[in-house]
């Protein structure tokens, strides 16, 4: 789906300068920074770090993690192709598309949008309950948030020249992952023992 809405509308995006490079394709360092967060959930549930407790939690971190990722995609590449109006998430002032820390609607709703579909897919196939997919869309949308203040703030600027796109996107992932975790154990797990 991610490499999908990256194609949307590819001539006008190259066209305004704001496309993906490559066309798309991505290069090892996003490969590794996409699935980061996700294959340290996968191995902490695999070997049975923390046991059976801690299991249900690596896997609602795996999903939240690829939630985080889809949604960030898509709401970028639709608001990039889409969006009416772009806003800098610091300031909220007007912007033009595919600004580092910009959003629109039509992207914001869009990420909401995919990030259920993937949660929904997750609990289809028994990773993760009804309860957890609304953790996994809620951190995941969270996490975009804050990855786009990141973008807005520090993202290649003077000092930050390491804070890549693909530095960003481990940083955004993991974020993701680690609130999923957090909200289950500390929000999620009281409110229902109360």
């Amino acid at each position: 789906m991610g490499t999908a809405v990256t194609k949307i509308k590819m001539a006008q995006k190259e066209s305004q300068g704001i496309a993906e490079k490559k066309k798309g394709r991505r290069g090892p360092g996003s490969v590794i920074g996409s699935s980061a967060a996700g294959c340290v959930c996968a191995l902490l549930s695999i070997y049975g770090v923390g046991g059976k407790p801690f299991s249900r939690l690596w896997e609602l971190g795996f999903v939240a993690s690829f939630c985080t990722k889809l949604s960030d995609t898509v709401s970028s590449e639709i608001g990039k192709a889409y969006g009416k109006t772009t806003y800098l998430v610091t300031t909220f002032k007007v912007v033009p598309r595919g600004t580092e820390g910009a959003v629109s609607v039509e992207g914001t709703l869009a990420g909401v949008v995919a990030s259920i579909l993937l949660a929904s897919v997750g609990c289809i196939m028994g990773e993760i309950k009804v309860a957890e997919a609304v953790i996994c869309v809620l951190s995941s949308q969270i996490a975009n948030f804050g990855e786009s203040i990141i973008g807005a703030e520090l993202q290649e600027k003077e000092g930050f020249k390491w804070l890549n796109n693909d530095a960003v996107n481990v940083i955004n992932i993991s974020l993701g992952s680690i609130l999923a975790i957090l909200i289950q154990q500390f929000v999620l797990q009281n409110w229902i023992t109360t």
